[in-house]
Formats: C-alpha cells, structure tokens, sequence
C-alpha cells in the first residue's frame, strides 16, 4: 500500500515537472502529524526520505523513536522559542518569521556548535494567515540572519489561503518572484535556493510555478488521526 501511494505521487510529480519545462527539482516531503511512527517506517522501507512535523515534542518522540536509516527531518509547524532544543540540529526548520526567533536560534544553535538551515516563513496574504512575515519585511529579515555566525537561510516558505489549485497559483508564483527579487541582493549565509509550497491538494500547481519542496501529508497517509 505505501509502495503504490509513494509511486502515484511520484508519478504526478513527473508530469507537472514535465508541464513546467526546464528548471529545479524537486523533493517529496511526506507530512507524517498524528500518525504514528510505524506510518514512517512503512514509507521509509520504500524509499521516502524526507518526513515533516508541524509539533516539536510529537517530532521530539518521532526523531527519537523512529527506526529508519538516513531519514531527512523538517519542522513546518509554528515554533516557540522554549521549543528549539527538540528541533535544533534534527530539522530544517520551515517558519522561520520573526527576529525575536531567530536570535533564539542563534543562540541556541551556537551552544550546540552548529549551523542550522532554516527557510523563511512568508504570510502572502496577511490578513488570512496570522502565520508568516510579510513579504515588504523578508528582506529585512534576511539582513538579519546574514548577522548570524550558526543560521543560514536556505529559502522561503508559504501556505496560501485555502482554496482551489488554481486558486493558490498565484501565491505561488508571487513567492517565486518575491525569492528571485530578494536573491539579487548577496548576504551572508541566505542562499534562496528552495521554495517550500505546496500540499496534497496543490503540490502539482506549486512544481509548476517553481516549487523544490513540496509537503504531502493526507495524499501519502491518508486522513489524520484525531
């Protein structure tokens, strides 16, 4: 069963990298929240790698738990700074949106001795989402980080206001061009090199207008435990 679900996603990955044309690739995160860790086990054991929390003492116990090889981990959920010392090191942290979290990084990756990648967190359309930085404030935020000896910013991140594919389209295309802008400027430690967008009833629209990470949770495990 998770063979066939894995490959059918897959399939449909090709085909909207196929309709975009020329560009990145693109890596399959599987949004495992509420499912249980044998869930990742079973699509490890077929060849995902790559596995997303949104709550950092559930990821705490999966990280801890889990029993499969060479697993990519991310956080894409909401993060408390009393939080860090279960991500930090572990994840690429996906939401990243305000200073006062990243000073808390920083601090708390430089007692580890590490760098930590982090992506930017983007509210497109603020009012809908309280999640995110605004777009007019990415740029100052990316200055910050370049200040910073243990976080490196690898792209940005966003989840647009629910609707249809279609809908979401142009969100996506506006982070793209919001990333392209703000890579003309150097800044130490930023390199936009991903576009974290794109979920199990979107992901196909989000390749196509640029994506490298998208993040397919009910698609790949089915409906969330409650």
């Amino acid at each position: 069963m998770s063979a066939s679900k894995l490959q059918a996603i897959h399939t449909r990955i090709q085909a909207a990298l196929a309709r975009r044309g020329p560009g990145p690739g693109v890596r399959l995160i599987g949004v495992s929240k509420r499912h249980p860790v044998s869930a990742i086990e079973a699509f490890a054991a077929v060849g995902l790698r790559d596995f997303g929390e949104n709550y950092a003492q559930e990821f705490r116990d999966k990280y801890r738990d889990c029993q499969a090889p060479d697993l990519r981990w991310h956080f894409i959920g909401h993060l408390q700074s009393n939080k860090l010392k279960y991500v930090v090191g572990k994840a690429l942290i996906h939401t990243l949106d305000r200073p006062s979290l990243l000073t808390a990084l920083q601090a708390r990756a430089a007692r580890e001795q590490l760098v930590q990648d982090v992506l930017v967190e983007v509210s497109l359309v603020p009012e809908a989402n309280k999640a995110g930085i605004a777009p007019d404030r990415v740029g100052d935020l990316l200055d910050l980080v370049g200040e910073q000896a243990n976080v490196r910013c690898r792209g940005l991140m966003a989840i647009p206001p629910a609707g249809s594919a279609e809908q979401t389209r142009p969100h996506f295309a506006a982070l793209r061009r919001l990333r392209d802008a703000l890579a003309k400027k150097p800044r130490p430690g930023v390199q936009l090199e991903h576009l974290s967008m794109g979920m199990s009833s979107d992901f196909e629209v989000a390749i196509e207008e640029g994506a490298t990470l998208v993040r397919v949770g009910t698609a790949l495990f089915g409906p969330r435990p409650r």
